[in-house]
């Protein structure tokens, strides 16, 4: 074990090291899902997930022509 300052050094190493890695990914988020689904504003990633959402979602409903998205 070790005492003292080589405690708190350690400590303040491992905060750093940890401090690091973590952070927010909204920015990365945002930046991959494109597309917004028009009815209940769900964003989703491309036009097949968009379709899918459709399919399951808003049966009822037809998807958007990929024109209008």
């Amino acid at each position: 074990m070790t005492r003292g300052k080589q405690k708190i050094d350690a400590q303040r190493r491992n905060a750093e090291r940890n401090q690091k890695g973590k952070g927010s990914q909204l920015e990365a988020r945002a930046v991959g899902l494109k597309v917004v689904c028009p009815i209940c504003k769900v964003q989703l990633a491309n036009e097949k997930q968009l379709t899918d959402h459709y399919g399951s979602k808003h049966p009822k409903e037809k998807p958007p022509s990929t024109s209008n998205t």
